[in-house]
This record gives structure tokens, C-alpha cells and sequence, in this order.
């Protein structure tokens, strides 16, 4: 091979952390399997750290959502590539864990759908596809506008913010870079510093994991805010199969006290509601009538308890 003589600029660096080469591990693709696998294991432990520095700017995001979606309004999801994927994770999960509605959860994935499995090039580059998919989802005041792009420079993500703000949501953006567009376009910027990758450039990695436990955190806390839990009991799932209605009557029993056949039949007379059927058992009323209580404080069965 014949080397090219003429001079070559050097490139200028990447400012963004996470494309940074990480300094530990030069040799890593020389590891044995146990040292490979506690190099890249290791590395995770960032990620918490990375969230538990950023846990300021997420409670501003969840103070700053709640009036929003009590008034109705929809969580939306903007991402793009693995920020994308773990995006339309969290929206999906919503609504098996706390009977959110379906229609108030909404991923939207540079590419569409087939980017979910596949890799759709050049999709993420494109800001009007960002616009358009804004509009398309009818994105409005009361919604509130997750954005989630590891380098905080996604065209696509930031397209989508840009119209989401100008519709009135609330913009809330994740990013692993300090200093991003994303986080300064948002209202509440959470900055995840998670830096280089120990393989360096994969976003997946433990960038990937602070997204996600950043968005498990964010949106667990705003169904906590929205009363889709008593005490630290996930009461607003509805028992749809069999492992469902197993946990449906232990939650039943350990909230009670009740026997396995009361917590069932409690079950059974409030149509598979965990919530429902915990305040009729503590107080001693119809399903009809706990119903009726927990709906009259918007669903906060802890209200619904002490109120009557």
C-alpha cells in the first residue's frame, strides 16, 4: 500500500463527550471474556451517576409536567436510532404497568416504525421529518414533549422540538452532552454526562442506560404524582392475564390484609381494578361506591381512604 505524501490537516476534536475515546482500555479487544465483560459491566456504573447528578433537572420536569397531563394531556416521545428505541420502550410500558391510556402515550421514531427493528438511514438527519411528525401527532398545549438524543444535536429531534414549542407543549430534553442545542431549545433541559464509551462512539452503551433509567424515573414519577400508586404499590394495573391477576391479589392482600379468597372475589366485583378493590375492602363499601369515591379525587386512592 502507498502511502499518500502529501500533508493532512489534522481533524479538530468532537466537543461532544461521547464521542470522545474513552481512556481506559486501549486493548480491549485483547481481553479474556471475565476481563471483557467487567470492562463493559463496569462502565455501566456512569450511567446511575450520571442520573443521580441529573435527578434536579428531572424533578423540575416532572414538577413542570403534572398540571399538563391533569388536564388530559399526552406524554410524547421524540428520539431517533437507540434514543428513539428506548423512547418508544417507555411509552409502551405505560400502559401494562399504570393503565395509562394508549392514545396518551406517543413514540415518535426518526423513520417511522420500521426503525424500531431496522436502521433507517439518514432519517435522523432530516428537522422537517421532525416538524412533520410533530404535526402529524396533532402535538398541542397540554402535551408534554420528551426529546432524547445522546449527542444533543439530532436534526430530527431538534425539528421536532422547534414545532413542538411553537405548538405550546412543554419540552423536556435528554441529552449525554453538555452544551447541546438540545438543551438549550427545551424548558427543562436534563443534562445525562455520561461521557466516552469504553467502546468508544456506542451510544448504546451506557448512555443508553442512563436514558432509560432517566425516562423510568421521570415517568414513574409522574404516575406516582398522578396517583397510579398507594404507598409504593403498583395499584392501577388491571389483572389481563394469568401472572397479572397473581400480582393483582397480592397487591390486593398486602394493601388489606385480606384473605387470598376476599382479595379475589374484591377483584372480581371491581372488574380486575387493584385500586377499586383496595378501597372497597379498607372501607368496608361497593365497588360501585369506591369507584365512585376514587374518581371523585381524580383517581388518588390514598385520598379516596383518608376522604372518607
Amino acid at each position: 500500500m502507498i502511502s499518500d505524501p502529501r500533508p493532512q490537516a489534522a481533524l479538530p476534536p468532537d466537543p461532544r463527550r461521547t464521542e470522545g475515546v474513552h481512556p481506559d482500555h486501549p486493548d480491549l479487544d485483547r481481553l479474556e471474556i471475565p476481563e471483557l465483560v467487567w470492562a463493559l459491566a463496569d462502565d455501566q456504573t456512569g450511567a446511575v451517576e450520571a442520573v443521580r447528578a441529573a435527578a434536579p433537572a428531572i424533578a423540575r420536569a416532572v414538577a413542570a409536567a403534572l398540571p399538563r397531563l391533569e388536564r388530559g394531556g399526552r406524554l410524547v416521545y421524540v428520539g431517533a436510532g437507540t434514543s428513539g428505541r428506548l423512547g418508544v420502550l417507555d411509552a409502551t410500558e405505560l400502559t401494562p404497568t399504570f393503565s395509562w391510556p394508549v392514545s396518551r402515550a406517543v413514540p415518535l421514531i426518526a423513520g417511522g416504525e420500521k426503525a424500531i427493528r431496522e436502521a433507517v438511514e439518514g432519517a435522523e438527519d432530516d428537522p422537517e421529518a421532525g416538524v412533520a411528525d410533530v404535526a402529524t401527532a396533532a402535538v398541542g398545549p397540554d402535551d408534554v414533549l420528551i426529546a432524547v438524543a445522546a449527542s444533543g444535536t439530532t436534526p430530527y429531534v431538534l425539528g421536532a422540538v422547534q414545532a413542538a414549542r411553537r405548538a405550546g407543549a412543554l419540552t423536556v430534553g435528554l441529552s449525554n452532552n453538555p452544551g447541546t442545542p438540545l438543551l438549550s431549545a427545551v424548558d427543562c433541559p436534563v443534562l445525562l454526562d455520561t461521557g466516552p464509551e469504553v467502546i468508544s462512539g456506542s451510544t448504546r452503551l451506557k448512555a443508553g442506560t442512563a436514558q432509560k433509567i432517566a425516562l423510568n424515573t421521570l415517568s414513574s414519577a409522574v404516575m406516582v404524582r398522578l396517583g397510579k400508586v398507594y404507598g409504593n404499590l403498583m395499584v392501577d394495573v388491571r389483572a389481563t392475564n394469568a401472572k397479572l391477576e397473581g400480582r393483582a391479589v397480592r397487591l390486593v392482600r398486602h394493601a388489606t390484609g385480606a384473605d387470598e379468597t376476599a382479595a379475589r372475589d374484591a377483584l372480581i366485583e371491581s372488574a380486575g381494578s387493584v385500586k377499586i378493590a383496595i378501597v372497597k375492602l379498607l372501607l368496608g363499601v361497593s365497588a360501585d361506591e369506591a369507584a365512585a369515591r376514587l374518581e371523585a379525587q381524580n383517581g388518588h386512592a390514598r385520598a379516596a381512604l383518608e376522604e372518607g
